[in-house]
């Protein structure tokens, strides 16, 4: 068997064109060789993950031209957005007047204004609150909502909150400058029903079920401090009824130490005279309305107690 030649070291981890001799140093057959990834046509990289997003903009990054910005769910995925499905794919932005880009495993978009464009792991990448305009023909309401919370709410460290992506006025500002594109409709539509503090979707899904249903907007997150001078964070809650909302998710099912914790958290919850609602999958979707006259039932039972 003929051995291969080692490659270069500062090859590992990077993206190069096949053409790119003066860098990657190596013979076109050795090129062809199984070490090598062929994530797309004339680029070979090694050892990036090609199933994670950032890899595959990594290992895009070669083909890239002047101008031109990952954009829609592959931006999404850099910023670690909630979508309620994920895309192998590479989405690229091209700028006014060019042409999209092209080829296996890509989707190119054209343009006809300049969105802003923000680095990101080095990357250009299109700025969060026009991503929300980008892919609100793809989505539903609910889930451009939950979107759109996503982007506004800071990541949270006990009872501080990190920056957010981008302010509810950096959404509206985006959304005028969308105007009447595809997905305009939607965009007004879940624009005024984005709210901070929602950490995840089905959190966003359960309080816009609960409102649809007419029942008051619950609160995402608000502190609670506890008889022995602990905070918790139930998901949803109405505060001046002590009533709280946990939605059990999958995570509850494979993550133990979580698990545990959320048991706690209601426990405690319990103990100081809250009544906690857990919420599953089924409670938003084909069990709604017995979920919703629950919930009625219990705000009824505690107005007339």
């Amino acid at each position: 068997m003929t051995r291969r030649a080692p490659l270069a070291p500062h090859l590992s981890g990077s993206a190069f064109r096949v053409r790119d001799t003066s860098f990657h140093g190596t013979t076109r057959s050795r090129l062809r060789a199984s070490d090598l990834q062929r994530p797309f046509t004339a680029v070979r990289s090694v050892g990036l993950d090609l199933d994670d997003a950032l890899g595959r903009c990594l290992a895009y990054e070669p083909l890239l031209r002047s101008g031109e910005a990952f954009s829609h769910a592959t931006a999404a995925a850099l910023l670690r957005l909630p979508l309620p499905r994920a895309s192998s794919e590479v989405h690229v932005l091209a700028p006014p007047g060019t042409t999209r880009a092209r080829g296996r495993g890509v989707v190119g978009h054209a343009t006809s204004d300049s969105p802003p464009i923000e680095p990101h792991h080095g990357l250009p990448v299109v700025a969060p609150a026009y991503v929300w305009c980008q892919l609100a023909n793809e989505l539903s309401t609910y889930d451009l909502v939950a979107l759109g919370d996503a982007i506004v709410t800071g990541p949270r460290r006990g009872e501080v909150r990190g920056p957010a992506l981008a302010s509810l006025g950096e959404l509206r500002e985006a959304a005028e400058q969308w105007g009447r594109r595809r997905g305009s409709a939607t965009i007004a539509e879940a624009l005024p029903r984005i709210r901070v503090g929602a950490e995840s979707p089905k959190e966003t899904h359960l309080r816009l079920v609960l409102v649809d249903a007419g029942l008051p907007e619950p609160v995402s997150n608000a502190p609670v401090r506890l008889a022995h001078d602990a905070t918790v964070h139930p998901d949803l809650a109405y505060p001046e009824r002590r009533i709280a909302f946990e939605y059990l998710g999958d995570i509850h099912r494979t993550d133990r130490r979580r698990w545990q914790e959320d048991l706690r958290r209601r426990r405690d919850l319990s103990a100081a005279g809250w009544h906690v609602v857990e919420v599953t999958a089924d409670d938003l979707s084909w069990n709604r309305e017995a979920f919703i006259a629950g919930v009625r039932a219990l705000i009824g039972g505690l107005a007339s107690a």
